[in-house]
């Protein structure tokens, strides 16, 4: 039996179970400081019996199991967050196997184990949120050097006249300043959820966000890249938008042209719907019971 925690930027879920359909139970709590959050977690945590505890949060992290701040929180626009330490604080209070990712390469895990990437190597999610994250699987592994990935916030080509600064406080216009639900409602002066369907400004989400695809494509070839979080879950319509986008801004280069007539299948939301996120932190649990 797992425990998993998904830390997210507006609630933290805790879930005990070992697969989609062995869920036993779920429980969510609004994120808001430190203490609070974890505190509320633990209360959670100590009613359960199991064998090992995976933490998927919100980054960035530091991964590096040789660093003294392993498994804390790095600098992050999230206010009061910067150096939590999350790992040791849960491992100290637990005697089981623990072990910590971000939040988008939990549901890239847990996509890849029970989802729409099931069977596949190479494989992507991206998270379309409060902020915006990319976990990404190649040979079957989560992607990263000395530091975990933070492809959310590359910058883009952006679409010609559109002159919003961006939101991001550490890059401005990088991706996550230009379509997190922070940033479209920046953008709207209003929350993106009160837009009509054919509001101007989706198009421009979309030639963004697909401008971030462009790089993955480019970088990685993914089988497939899922697309989960609140904006898009909002959003399905966005969907045809992205690739349609994608699809111009690969411009038939080499085997993308025909990577390209394929998007349909590669381009859709999580196969774990909005359980993508719960479960990719009993996924990070898993490969902790093994390792």
């Amino acid at each position: 039996m797992i425990a998993g925690l998904e830390l997210g930027g507006t609630k933290c879920v805790a879930i005990l179970g070992d697969r989609p359909e062995r869920i036993v139970e779920r429980v969510s709590v609004p994120t808001t400081d430190p203490a609070a959050t974890l505190a509320a977690l633990e209360a959670i945590l100590d009613r359960w019996r199991f064998d090992a505890l995976g933490i998927a949060a919100f980054g960035p992290l530091d991964l590096d199991p040789e660093s003294a701040s392993y498994g804390a929180v790095s600098a992050t626009p999230k206010p009061g967050w910067s150096g939590t330490d999350l790992r040791g604080r849960f491992a100290r209070r637990y005697p089981v196997p623990v072990a910590i990712q971000t939040d988008v390469v939990g549901a890239a895990l847990a996509e890849g184990r029970w989802g729409a990437a099931a069977g596949l190597a190479d494989h992507a999610y991206i998270t379309l949120g409060t902020g915006v994250g990319v976990g990404a699987i190649v040979g079957g592994r989560p992607a990263g050097g000395v530091a975990h990935g933070e492809a959310g916030h590359m910058t883009v080509r952006r679409v010609p006249g559109d002159a919003f600064p961006g939101i991001c406080p550490f890059h401005g216009d990088c991706v996550e300043g230009l379509v997190s639900g922070p940033a479209i409602a920046a953008r709207a002066g209003r929350p993106g959820e009160t837009l009509a369907h054919d509001d101007p400004l989706w198009p421009r989400v979309a030639q963004d966000l697909a401008g971030l695809l462009h790089n993955l494509v480019l970088t990685l070839a993914p089988a497939r890249m899922a697309i989960g979080g609140g904006v898009i879950a909002q959003r399905p319509a966005l969907f045809p938008l992205v690739r349609a986008a994608l699809a111009e801004r690969l411009g038939g280069y080499g085997m993308f042209g025909a990577y390209a007539a394929t998007l349909d299948a590669r381009v859709g939301p999580p196969g774990l719907g909005a359980l993508a996120g719960p479960l990719g932190a009993i996924a990070v649990g898993l490969e902790a019971s093994r390792d």
